[in-house]
């Protein structure tokens, strides 16, 4: 009993220093994608990828077009070709329907690299000017309403999308 009422009194304790702490902590939140939309490097960046996109669609292109051809081409003269000729057509279909595939998942993941080549330096800079911001003000805790599942704040919660926007020089 005497044990169980210290325990009660040391939880109580320690249960009224957190709060006490707790009311020292500083909460903001942003919108990471709304800074990140605004910022003009993100343009030049998605122009970039877009270009590369369609360079790689035009490659793409002109191999479906050569595969539509001799395909055409076989099934049309399939009836007059002899056994060989026709297993060396089919085969060379194969091959060419095979390097599109291979050619579409390469296209793929180098698209995908270099997204992230030229957008992780601007998300980078983006979350660089988010910490620094929180720093310069005193901020304990920054929500970022983009990534996560924060389902409520309150009024106490300060959006810091105006500083960051001040900080990287995004101002209106």
């Amino acid at each position: 009993m005497k044990n169980l009422m210290k325990l009660i009194v040391i939880t109580l304790f320690l249960f009224s220093g957190t709060v006490v702490n707790a009311q020292n902590f500083k909460f903001g939140h942003i919108n990471s994608q709304e800074i990140l939309s605004l910022m003009p490097e993100r343009d030049s960046a998605e122009a970039k990828i877009q270009q590369y996109a369609k360079e790689l669609e035009g490659e793409l292109e002109i191999m479906q077009v050569e595969y539509r051809n001799k395909l055409n081409d076989y099934v049309e003269k399939q009836d007059n070709l002899t056994p060989l000729v026709k297993q060396t057509k089919e085969q060379e279909l194969n091959e060419l329907d095979r390097r599109i595939q291979n050619f579409t998942a390469s296209a793929e993941q180098e698209l995908q690299q270099q997204q992230a080549q030229l957008i992780q330096p601007i998300i980078m800079k983006a979350e660089k000017a988010i910490k620094d911001v929180a720093k310069e003000n005193g901020f304990t805790y920054i929500f970022d309403l983009a990534r996560g599942a924060v389902i409520y704040f309150s009024d106490q919660s300060e959006d810091i999308l105006p500083l960051v926007k001040k900080k990287l020089g995004l101002e209106e």
